[in-house]
C-alpha cells in the first residue's frame, strides 16, 4: 500500500486572509504603508515591547536595513554564526563588512556565546545573534560582551516570532532586530519581513531609510508640508496586499501556536526514547519554545543520509537544514582557518521533520512510526 505523501512544509490559512486581501483593494491604497501594514507595526510594537516596528518585503531586506541604519563601512567586521542561513551574512557582506563566523553550542545549533568575545577587536562593529528554530540565544552575556566593547546587536529573529528569553520578546533585546514571515515560518505572507527598531537614535532614520531615503512617512502624517530625498534608503516596503495577509495570520497567532505546540509535544512524546540513538532538540531553561521546528541530531552524515531515503520511500519529505557558511564555495578561501566543528557537526547531522500546522495528527503519527522503526 502506498501512503499519502506527507510533505516537509505547506502553508496555513486562517480563512481570513482573502476578506482582508479585498478590503485592502476596498480602501484603495494597494503600496505599502497603508492601514493594514500600520495594523501589523502596531501587533508588534504592542505584543512584544518593541520600540518601532517596520514591515519589510523580507527578513533579507530587513538585516540590509540594518546595515544602512548602522552606517556599516567596509573592514568593519560582523560576528555571526556559520550555521545560519546565508541572508544573515550577505546583509552584510554587500557592506563590505569583514564576516567573522562563530561556532554553534555543543547542546543546540544557536552561536556559542562563550566565544564571541575572543573574536572582539577594535574594527568590530556588530554581533548578530541568530536565534535557530526560534530559541533564544543566551543574550545577557551577549548585550554585556557588546556593551563593554561598545558593539551594537541585530537579532536575527527570522524564526522567533512569539519566543522569549528571560521573560522578554526576542525581537526586543538588540538595538534591532529582524523577523520572517516566509512561507515555512509561525505566521506567513509569502514572503515578508520585519525590522524592529529598539534604540531612539535609529526610530526617525529607519522610516526615512524604508520609504528609499525620503521623509515621506512625515509628509503623510502632516508633520512637514512636503517630502524629499533626505539619505540613502531603498523600497522596503510590501504592498498592502502582502500586509493584510499578514495580518490575518496575526489575528490568529494564539490559534496557529496552539496547534504548533501539538504538534512538537506529539513528537517529543513519540521520539524521546530514542535520546540514546539520535538527539532532541534543546530548549535552554532561560529560553521558551515557540514550536517553530522539530529536528533530530544523528550520529553522522551517512545515518542522516540514510534516515532521509528511508523515510522518502516511506512518502515522508524529511530535509537537512543549512550548509555551514565559512564552508560555503563563495567563502571558504575568505575564511580565517578556524575550526568551526559543531557547525559542521549540524550541517552533517541535523534532519527537520515534517511541520506545519494543517499536520494531521494520523500522518505525524505515521512519521513517528516510521523513524522509530528506523532506530529500533
Amino acid at each position: 500500500m502506498t501512503h499519502k505523501k506527507i510533505v516537509f512544509n505547506k502553508p496555513y490559512f486562517t480563512g481570513q486572509e482573502t476578506e482582508y486581501i479585498l478590503d485592502a483593494i476596498d480602501i484603495g491604497q494597494l503600496s505599502g504603508n497603508g492601514a493594514y501594514t500600520r495594523k501589523c507595526q502596531a501587533f508588534f510594537e504592542e505584543r512584544y515591547s518593541i520600540k518601532k516596528g517596520l514591515l519589510t518585503t523580507s527578513c533579507t531586506h530587513a538585516l540590509e536595513m540594518s546595515a544602512v541604519l548602522l552606517n556599516l563601512q567596509p573592514g568593519d567586521e560582523v560576528i555571526l554564526p556559520s550555521y545560519t542561513f546565508v541572508s544573515t551574512a550577505n546583509a552584510f557582506a554587500l557592506k563590505g563588512a569583514k564576516l567573522r563566523f562563530i561556532d554553534s553550542r555543543p547542546d543546540h545549533p544557536g552561536m556559542d556565546e562563550e566565544a564571541i568575545e575572543s573574536l572582539i577587536t577594535p574594527k568590530t562593529k556588530l554581533i548578530v545573534p541568530v536565534h535557530y528554530a526560534g530559541v533564544a540565544c543566551d543574550m545577557d552575556p551577549i548585550m554585556e560582551v557588546a556593551k563593554k566593547h561598545g558593539v551594537y546587536v541585530v537579532e536575527d529573529a527570522a524564526q522567533a516570532i512569539d519566543s522569549f528569553y528571560k521573560g522578554r520578546s526576542l525581537g526586543s533585546i538588540g538595538q534591532m532586530a529582524t523577523f520572517s514571515f516566509h512561507e515555512t515560518k509561525n505566521v506567513i505572507s509569502g514572503e515578508g519581513g520585519l525590522i524592529a527598531i529598539n534604540d531612539d537614535q535609529w526610530v526617525e532614520r529607519s522610516e526615512i531609510v524604508w520609504e528609499k531615503g525620503t521623509n515621506r512617512s512625515a509628509f503623510f502624517r502632516g508633520e512637514i508640508d512636503k517630502y524629499g530625498w533626505v539619505d540613502l534608503g531603498s523600497s522596503y516596503l510590501p504592498s498592502e496586499m502582502i500586509a493584510a495577509f499578514l495580518y490575518a495570520q496575526l489575528q490568529n497567532l494564539e490559534a496557529i501556536q496552539s496547534r504548533r505546540a501539538e504538534i512538537w509535544n506529539l513528537y517529543w512524546e513519540g521520539l524521546k526514547d530514542l535520546n540514546d540513538k539520535v538527539r532532541m532538540p534543546v530548549i535552554p531553561d532561560y529560553a521558551t519554545n515557540n514550536y517553530h521546528m522539530f529536528y533530530l541530531v544523528c550520529d553522522s552524515l551517512k545515518q542522516r543520509s540514510e534516515l532521509i531515503k528511508f523515510l522518502k520511500e516511506e512518502n515522508i519529505h524529511a530535509v537537512f537544514h543549512y550548509q555551514s557558511l565559512h564552508q560555503s564555495d563563495y567563502f571558504k578561501d575568505k575564511h580565517d582557518g578556524r575550526d568551526l566543528s559543531n557547525c559542521d557537526r549540524y550541517s552533517s547531522c541535523l534532519v527537520r521533520l515534517p511541520f506545519y500546522a494543517a499536520l494531521e495528527k494520523d500522518e505525524q503519527l505515521r512519521v513517528i512510526e516510521r523513524i522509530r522503526k528506523f532506530y529500533l
